[in-house]
Formats: C-alpha cells, sequence, structure tokens
C-alpha cells in the first residue's frame, strides 16, 4: 500500500465521472479548489447512465419539492450554458419543445400528484382532452379519456455531450481527470481528510464526493456502509418517422406515458428520428455482468405502443442499452455518510440527469461544508434507504 506521506493531496476528490460526478468535479473547481476526479472506466463509457443524445428537463413532478427543485435546475442549466463559453463559444444547451404527460383512464400514476404540485408552487400548465391533444398534435392517437397535461417549459437537454461538457469545464478550471482508475480502498482519517486508493495511486482529499451509481456500493463497503440499491437494465429505441419534419421540436412536444407500463419519447433532435423508451421495465442486473445485446421482448413492447399512440414514428432503425440504479422510494441520496462527514454521495435514482448541474452545486455545498444538509427526502438516514421491509416503488 502507498504511505499516506506518499500521497498525491487535493481539496476535494469525486469517484464517479458520469453526469453528476461531472457537475460536481465542474462545481468544485469553478469554486477555486483542488479536485480530483476519478472514473473507474474511460470517460464518456456507455457502461452507466450519462451517454447518448439527450434527457428530458421538465418542472412537471409528483410533488411541490421537486417542482422547486426543476426551477433551480433550469436556472442551473442557463448558467451551465453561460460557463459553456469558456469551451464552446456560449452552447445553447437547453431546447425547449414542451412537456405534454398523457394519462389515460385510471392511471397508475395519479394526475392529481402532479396538478396539485405544479399548482402549490405556481408553474402554469393546461389539462387537454384526447381531443384537444389531437388537435394541437394530430401525430397522437389517444385512447378515449386520456388527459394531457402540457407545460411549455418541457425541455431536451444533451446527454454524452454535456457530460463532456462538464468535464471539459472542470479541465479549463484546473480540475485533474483520471480515468480507468477504479477505487481499490477509501478511508476515513477524521480530521485528517479521506485517502482514496484507486488506479495504484493514493490520494489525500479534505473531503470526498461519490457519485458511482450502480458502484456506490463497492465504494463505500470500506467505510461499512450500504445503500439499498436495484440496478435495471433499461433500453432506448430511436425510430424513423416516413415525414420526419412532422416531429420536429416545435411540432411535437416531449410526451410521458403516465400509466403502467410507463413510456416516454422525444421529438427529432439532431437527427431525424424520435427517440423512446419504457421507465423501470428492464430486468434486474449485475453491472458487472450485464449485456450491451437489445433484447427483442423490450423493443416489441415498446414498437406496440409506438404504433398505437404515435402511429407515423416508424420503423426502429436502432436501440441502446442503459442502466437504472434506482432507491426503494426513486428519491434522490444528496448527503453525508452518517459517521463519515467528510464522505458526500449524491446518487439520481436514474431521474437525476435534468438536475446534474444541480447535483454538482448541491453535492459542492455539502463536502466543502457551505451547506448543512440538502433534504430530509434525499437523507441517507430517511426510512426507504434504513427500513429492510420498506416496498420498492418506482413509477412517479
Amino acid at each position: 500500500m502507498t504511505e499516506a506521506f506518499d500521497a498525491e493531496p487535493f481539496d476535494y476528490g469525486v469517484i464517479g465521472l458520469g453526469a453528476l460526478g461531472s457537475a460536481a468535479v465542474h462545481e468544485l473547481a469553478r469554486r477555486g479548489h483542488s479536485v480530483v476526479g476519478l472514473e473507474r472506466f474511460e470517460l464518456g463509457h456507455r457502461r452507466g447512465a450519462s451517454h447518448d443524445t439527450s434527457r428530458i428537463l421538465r418542472h412537471s413532478y409528483h410533488t411541490p419539492e421537486y417542482v422547486r427543485l426543476t426551477q433551480e435546475a433550469y436556472d442551473d442549466w442557463a448558467r451551465l450554458t453561460a460557463d459553456s463559453a469558456d469551451v464552446r463559444g456560449g452552447e445553447e444547451l437547453v431546447t425547449v419543445v414542451g412537456g405534454l404527460d398523457l394519462f389515460p383512464p385510471d392511471p397508475a400514476i395519479p394526475m392529481a400528484d402532479y396538478v396539485d404540485s405544479l399548482s402549490e408552487v405556481g408553474i402554469d400548465f393546461e389539462l387537454l382532452d384526447a381531443d384537444a391533444v389531437g388537435e394541437r398534435w394530430p401525430q397522437l392517437r389517444l385512447p378515449e379519456g386520456t388527459v394531457g397535461l402540457f407545460q411549455e417549459d418541457g425541455a431536451i437537454v444533451p446527454a454524452g455531450r454535456g457530460t463532456r461538457l462538464m468535464q471539459q469545464l472542470a479541465l479549463r478550471r484546473g480540475a485533474v481527470l483520471r480515468d480507468r482508475s477504479p477505487v481499490a480502498r477509501i478511508r476515513d482519517l477524521g480530521p485528517g481528510g479521506v485517502e482514496v486508493e484507486a488506479g495504484g495511486t493514493t490520494y489525500r482529499c479534505g473531503g470526498v464526493v461519490v457519485c458511482a451509481d450502480a458502484w456506490t456500493n463497492d465504494v463505500l463497503a470500506p467505510l461499512d456502509y450500504q445503500v439499498p440499491l436495484t440496478v435495471t437494465l433499461e433500453q432506448a429505441t430511436y425510430f424513423a418517422p416516413d415525414r420526419p419534419a412532422l416531429f420536429e421540436p416545435g411540432r411535437l412536444p416531449l410526451w410521458i406515458w403516465m400509466d403502467e407500463p410507463s413510456f416516454y419519447g422525444f421529438p427529432c433532435y439532431g437527427e431525424p428520428t424520435v427517440k423512446a423508451a419504457q421507465d423501470c421495465g428492464g430486468p434486474v442486473v449485475d453491472p458487472d455482468r450485464r449485456t450491451d445485446d437489445v433484447d427483442p421482448q423490450r423493443l416489441a413492447l415498446l414498437a406496440e405502443h409506438m404504433a398505437r399512440v404515435l402511429p407515423g414514428s416508424g420503423r426502429p432503425v436502432r436501440s441502446l442499452r442503459c442502466q437504472y440504479t434506482l432507491t426503494p422510494d426513486r428519491d434522490f441520496v444528496i448527503d453525508r455518510v452518517p459517521g463519515h462527514e467528510a464522505v458526500v454521495v449524491g446518487l439520481g435514482a436514474a431521474h437525476g440527469f435534468k438536475f446534474a448541474p444541480t447535483f454538482g452545486r448541491l453535492l459542492a455545498e455539502l463536502v466543502t461544508g457551505e451547506r448543512d444538509a440538502v433534504s430530509p427526502t434525499f437523507a441517507l438516514d430517511r426510512p426507504a434507504l434504513t427500513d429492510p421491509d420498506h416496498a420498492a416503488h418506482w413509477l412517479v
């Protein structure tokens, strides 16, 4: 083992350089701290949940707390766009297309949760019956009794490109990023900080942020701390419409089918295809032994839904796999590890990308001591994470 006096010193370390970890590295670097980011695979890898082209940004959420957090997310994405002038000349990162939540009769996801939460926070929205949705967006074919909740600020943000941008900004501000550096051990030194062994090197940091997603418990194991997590393997598919102009931004909004099974989709974004996927439909997997092979059953289920609800979307042309790392209640984790106050954990529970710059800011504030806590909802000691009998519930 490398002795402590040989350790490379940094103010802070970040373990995991997907979207959340890259945001945390960037935020710490922009605040003037020395920071090292450690990634077990290559930067931009496809084994996690931060690759591919697009993710949804929206105000529409099931609790007022999340709706308020989306307000921060829009502000933080705007700040990241301004910061990107250092790298790409101020590239626009948020493409507003509108968002449409579709609630069929007797949906598995209660519409009242969304209506009440948006109303409490003061976010404008419209409720449209199936005929009104069809008049505005004739590409959609909805069952009678379906209600659409439209929120005009629904937007698309870039996935792999956005993560890469945050890494580039961090590097510009002096961060050190080291990929292919799996963490072998993490040791809490108390007042002496945190020691991390990764990729054959030992690092001494004042505090550490863990954004290792499906590998979070591997990193925390030396601290004798574990988070109840379930990892599933999901699948997104791109469809090629015969008339892609009908599916461009401005002609078609983002949409989410708020039932079981739940599906979601995008208008064309950077290419003449429409992307769609099922939410929480894939099998439970070991992240170190999963496959990238296309699941024909998942594809057939999605294609059937697309043919029924968005009949002009065309044939599937490619699919890719994506991991979900789920907490039992599907709420985030943004908290210090109990008993190890210098170690902070960030988990997006498979809906965190839209909040990535906000995660980076909050995690930076926690690890530096600028913030005592974020929210009991996102705490590691909440009942959903501490009660072994808590029943998992992922549809929100």
